[in-house]
C-alpha cells in the first residue's frame, strides 16, 4: 500500500480509504491516482468488504488534479489506470464519501462518484474547471445537473464559486451535514447499517439503481420488473419469513 493512500478495516464488512497528501490538500497526483485505482480494484474482488468509506487526511477531502504536476507533463486522465472515478463507478458495493473539507474540481468529481455523501460542516464544494482552463472528463458536467438541477449546476460551474456544506445539503448534493468531530463516527455508523443488510441483495440493488438512473423512466421501470421477476424465481418462502421477523424486530428497536 502506498503511503499516499491509507487503507484500514475499522469494523466488520467495512473498508476505509484515506487520501493521504494533506500537505497538498490531497491533490490527485499520478502516483495517488494509480494507487487509488489499484486499491479499488483489489477491494472490489474482496467479498468481505460490504461497504467502503472514502475520505481525506487533514483539512481537505481532495483539491482535484495536482496542478503543479500538470504544469510539468501532459494531462492523462483517460487511461483506466489513471481514472479513479471510473474505478469508483465500477466498485460493486456501496461507497460512502465522508467529505471532511474542500472538494474542488477533480475532487468534486471524486465525491460525486460515491454513492452517498456525509459532509462535515467544514466541507466546501467548487467546480473551478472554467477558471483553470480544463473541460471536465470525470462526469461533473453531467452528474451535477442531475443532482441539483441545471440552473444551480451552471451557477457553480460557470462562476467557480464555493458553496458550504449547509447549502450543499439544501440543494440535495449531500445526504447530511455533521460536526467535524462526528464525521467518521457517523460515516461508520451508516457503513455498519449497510454492512448488516444482505450482501447478495445490496450489490445487485446498487447496480439496478445505477443502470436505471441513466434510462428514461419507462425503460427503468421495465428494467426493475425484469430484475424482480428473475429474483423471485429463486426466493424461498421460509427464508423470507425468518428475515421478516428480524426486520420487524429491528424496526421496533429503531422506533424506540
Amino acid at each position: 500500500m502506498s503511503a499516499l493512500l491509507q487503507l484500514t478495516r475499522p469494523q466488520p464488512g467495512c473498508a476505509c480509504l484515506v487520501l493521504n497528501r494533506p500537505e497538498a490538500m490531497n491533490a490527485l497526483s499520478t502516483p495517488l491516482r494509480l494507487a487509488l485505482v489499484r486499491t479499488l480494484e483489489e477491494l472490489a474482488r474482496d467479498e468481505s468488504v460490504r461497504v467502503l468509506v472514502l475520505t481525506g487526511a487533514g483539512k481537505a477531502f481532495c483539491a482535484g488534479l495536482d496542478l503543479r504536476e500538470l504544469g510539468r507533463q501532459a494531462l492523462d486522465i483517460a487511461s483506466p489506470a489513471n481514472d479513479p472515478v471510473t474505478a469508483l463507478a465500477r466498485f460493486p458495493r456501496p461507497v460512502i464519501g465522508a467529505i471532511n473539507g474542500a472538494a474542488i474540481t477533480g475532487g468534486f468529481e471524486l465525491a460525486l462518484a460515491c454513492d452517498m455523501l456525509i459532509a462535515s460542516s467544514a466541507a466546501r464544494f467548487a467546480d473551478t474547471h472554467g477558471r483553470v482552463g480544463v473541460i471536465p472528463g470525470w462526469g461533473l458536467s453531467q452528474k451535477l445537473s442531475r443532482l441539483i438541477g441545471i440552473g444551480r449546476a451552471k451557477e457553480l460551474s460557470f462562476s467557480g464559486n464555493f458553496i458550504g456544506a449547509v447549502q450543499a445539503e439544501r440543494w440535495g448534493l449531500v445526504n447530511r451535514v455533521v460536526a467535524p468531530d462526528d464525521l467518521m463516527s457517523q460515516a461508520l455508523a451508516l457503513a455498519a447499517d449497510i454492512a448488516g443488510a444482505l450482501p447478495e441483495i445490496v450489490a445487485p440493488y446498487k447496480r439496478l439503481i445505477d443502470e436505471g438512473y441513466g434510462l428514461p423512466f419507462d425503460d427503468a421501470m421495465r428494467l426493475e420488473q425484469q430484475a424482480s421477476a428473475r429474483w423471485a424465481e429463486q426466493l424461498k418462502p421460509e427464508a423470507l419469513e425468518a428475515r421478516r421477523a428480524s426486520v420487524s424486530a429491528r424496526g421496533r428497536q429503531q422506533a424506540g
